[in-house]
Parts: structure tokens; C-alpha cells; sequence
């Protein structure tokens, strides 16, 4: 008999699953590249006409609450989006639609730079909206899917600073501009460099590796909000993201008219540079996510609220330099918050993290659309010390959320 009639066949060794991307390595630096492009574009895309309600103000011969609608309009079509395109990506993939979402949204920015008058610019608006409901709560969830649970408060972080800067960069561009030339222009200008951002994204993000594909549909949407509605601590980080985004959209919606107005008088370009306080959220969020790797979300999310608290009621003051020193670390509070929360999120679902995610991004956009215009009326009524008391209320809320979820108990180890 011979020898190889007898040998027992030699079988392939199973492949091991892939591993998660973890800090340090190539594939981390590359994902987070695209991340914070992600963030960029999001947040300049949709927040580039928020400088510029005043101008809206006066070309469309408009009050404050209805130049708010330019922002509020996007930020509810985009919450409404987040929940559909969560869906779609359960069956598609993560990357395609978040490019996709990013190219689109740039280039309806650019349209807008054509509106002929303010309806055509508000439908142009709630289009952007919708094609950017693709790309938050997916880029969560992707990074939920690929990263090591304990680099995942960094690399969320890295995120958010993306879109702290993104919110930056839009504000000053368009304010800058708008002053020197026209909004048209400065509107157009952002929509060219997020068609730039969504290519380097495209180009960066490593696909991903531990996605699987649901084919149930829109059936399993049902089951996968009760899941996640029913869990104790997520409705909870879903209430937190409405109030934390109403408060913040709207102190940066009517800190301009503040501003602008007396006994201040400052200029256009000299409000918008305001917008620079936004670069504190790029360090704010990554020191948020490591102290909660370290610490834990429990232990450190009421904590960065009261930040948020504290600066908003220092903006009470006439003063101008205290007001800047209220609304900077009003904003450093906010994208800390954010960054322990959302990435709470992503630890707290243990399935269906697209649609857990979508579900925190819809409350956090629908808090900003709601109380971002509801505020305006209040301004109009109260002005300033009207603004704050409606914020503090909303912040005031947030906190005793922050502190009831201290006492929330993990699901397992990861989630701290």
C-alpha cells in the first residue's frame, strides 16, 4: 500500500478572527485620521450658518427665531435621518454610507451657496441634514465595532475633537468671510472642503473587520428599540444627549446677537472668532475619554457637567472677558461630556450598536433643533439673563442625570 494512500490528510488551520484595532498600531492612526476628518466635516457642514444668523437676520428680513431654522431645520431632519441610515448600514456596511453621507451633505453646503432666497435655502438645509444622518451614530458605531473596549474612550475622543474643530473652522471661515466678502461665498468655500474631507476619509478609514451584516431589515427595528429603551441606564445617556446639544446650540446661536449688539458692538469676524474656544473641546474630549478608560464613565461625567453649569452662569456678567471665560469653559465641559457619554453608548449596547447610537445622536440633534429655536423666542422676550435661565434649567436636569447614573450598574468588566 502506498505511502500516501494512508497519510492522514494535513487540514488548513482555522483562521483566527481578526483583532480589534488597538492604540498604538498603524491601523489605529489611520482610522482615527478619518475620524477626525469625520468629526470636521459633520460639524462645519452642519453649524457653518450658525455665525451667520444675524446676516440671515437682515437679508431675509427674518426675527432670531426664524434665522434659527437655517440650523434647526438640519439638525431635526439629520435626527430623523440617524435612525434610517442606522438600518441601512446594518446591511450595507459602515464605510460606504458614511462616505457617502459626507460627500453628499458637502455638496449640498456648495448649492446653498446659490439659494435664491431663504425657503430655497432652508430645503437645501434639511437635504444636508438628511444625507448627514449617515455618518454620526455610523462612525460610532464602526468605532464601537473595530477598536480595543479600552482605547475606545481615546479613539471616540479623537472623534470628537475632529468635530470640535470642524465646529471651529466653520464658524470662523464663515464669519471671516461673510464680513470681508459675502455669506454666499463663505458657505461655498466650507462645501469645498468637506468634499476634501470626505475624500481623505474615504482614502484612511481601514474597512471594517468585525461588522455582520443583518439581514431582518426593518423588521428587527421594533426589537432593537425596545432592547435599548428598556435598558436602564440608555434612555437615560439619550435624555442627557437632548439637553447637553439644546443648551450648547443655543448659547453659540445667540452669544453672536449678544455680541454683536450693545454695550459690545464687535464686528462680525471679531464674534466669529469666538469660534476658537472650540479648540479646547479638541483637548477636552480626548482628556475626557482617557480619565473615563481610567476612572470610569460613572465617576466622571457629572463632574465635566458642572463645568458646563459653572461657565454658563459666568456669562451673566457685563464684562466681556468673564463672558469669554464662561463660554470657553462652557465649552470644554460640553465636548468632555460628550466624549464620556457617546462612548458610553458604545460600551453600554451590547447588540445593534448602529441603532443604540442613532438613538443618543437623534435626542442630541432634536435637543439642538427644540430648544435651539425655543431659546430664540426667550432671547426675544428676555434677552440675555432669559437664555440662561432656560440653559441652566436644561443643565440643571442634566446634572441630576449625570449623578442618578453613577449608581447604574455595569452589564459586565468592559463597561466601567
Amino acid at each position: 500500500m502506498s505511502t500516501a494512500a494512508t497519510a492522514t490528510p494535513i487540514l488548513p488551520m482555522p483562521s483566527k478572527p481578526a483583532s480589534r484595532i488597538a492604540a498604538g498600531t498603524a491601523d489605529f492612526k489611520r482610522s482615527n485620521r478619518a475620524m477626525f476628518f469625520g468629526g470636521f466635516s459633520c460639524f462645519a457642514l452642519l453649524y457653518c450658518v450658525q455665525p451667520l444668523m444675524p446676516l440671515l437676520s437682515h437679508e431675509f428680513a427674518l426675527s432670531a427665531a426664524q434665522s434659527s431654522l437655517a440650523l434647526s431645520i438640519s439638525t431635526a431632519a439629520l435626527a430623523v435621518s440617524l435612525v434610517v441610515s442606522s438600518a441601512i448600514s446594518e446591511r450595507l456596511g459602515r464605510k460606504p454610507l458614511m462616505v457617502a453621507a459626507m460627500a453628499i451633505a458637502a455638496v449640498m453646503t456648495v448649492l446653498c451657496a446659490f439659494a435664491h432666497n431663504y425657503h430655497q435655502l432652508l430645503a437645501m438645509r434639511a437635504l444636508l441634514g438628511v444625507a448627514l444622518g449617515g455618518m454620526p451614530a455610523i462612525a460610532m458605531a464602526y468605532l464601537g465595532e473595530e477598536i480595543e473596549p479600552t482605547s475606545l474612550g481615546l479613539s471616540m475622543g479623537l472623534y470628537i475633537s475632529g468635530s470640535a474643530f470642524g465646529g471651529m473652522a466653520g464658524r470662523v471661515i464663515t464669519s471671516v468671510l461673510s464680513d470681508h466678502f459675502s455669506w454666499r461665498l463663505a458657505v461655498g468655500i466650507v462645501g469645498v472642503a468637506g468634499i476634501m474631507a470626505a475624500w481623505e476619509f474615504w482614502r484612511s478609514l481601514p474597512p471594517s473587520r468585525h461588522f455582520t451584516p443583518s439581514h431582518g431589515g426593518w423588521r428587527t427595528l421594533p426589537a432593537g428599540f425596545r432592547l435599548h429603551l428598556t435598558d436602564a441606564g440608555l434612555p437615560w445617556m439619550f435624555a442627557l444627549a437632548f439637553l447637553l446639544m439644546g443648551a450648547f446650540v443655543s448659547l453659540y446661536n445667540y452669544i453672536a446677537y449678544r455680541l454683536l449688539g450693545a454695550p459690545f458692538g464687535l464686528s462680525q469676524s471679531l464674534v466669529g472668532t469666538v469660534s476658537f474656544l472650540y479648540l479646547l473641546g479638541i483637548y477636552s474630549s480626548v482628556w475626557a475619554g482617557k480619565l473615563a478608560d481610567r476612572y470610569g464613565r460613572r465617576h466622571v461625567l457629572w463632574a465635566v457637567m458642572a463645568m458646563m453649569l459653572t461657565g454658563l452662569l459666568l456669562t451673566l456678567s457685563n464684562w466681556l472677558p468673564l463672558i469669554i471665560a464662561g463660554v470657553a469653559l462652557f465649552t470644554y465641559g460640553f465636548f468632555a461630556t460628550h466624549s464620556v457619554a457617546s462612548s458610553w453608548v458604545g460600551r453600554r449596547a451590547l447588540s445593534n450598536k448602529a441603532l443604540a447610537s442613532a438613538l443618543y445622536l437623534f435626542f442630541y440633534y432634536l435637543g439642538s433643533s427644540v430648544v435651539g429655536s425655543a431659546t430664540g423666542v426667550m432671547w426675544e422676550r428676555s434677552g440675555w439673563p432669559g437664555v440662561v435661565m432656560v440653559l441652566g434649567a436644561a443643565l440643571g436636569l442634566g446634572l441630576l442625570v449625570a449623578l442618578r447614573l453613577r449608581s447604574l450598574a455595569p452589564l459586565g468588566a468592559a463597561e466601567k
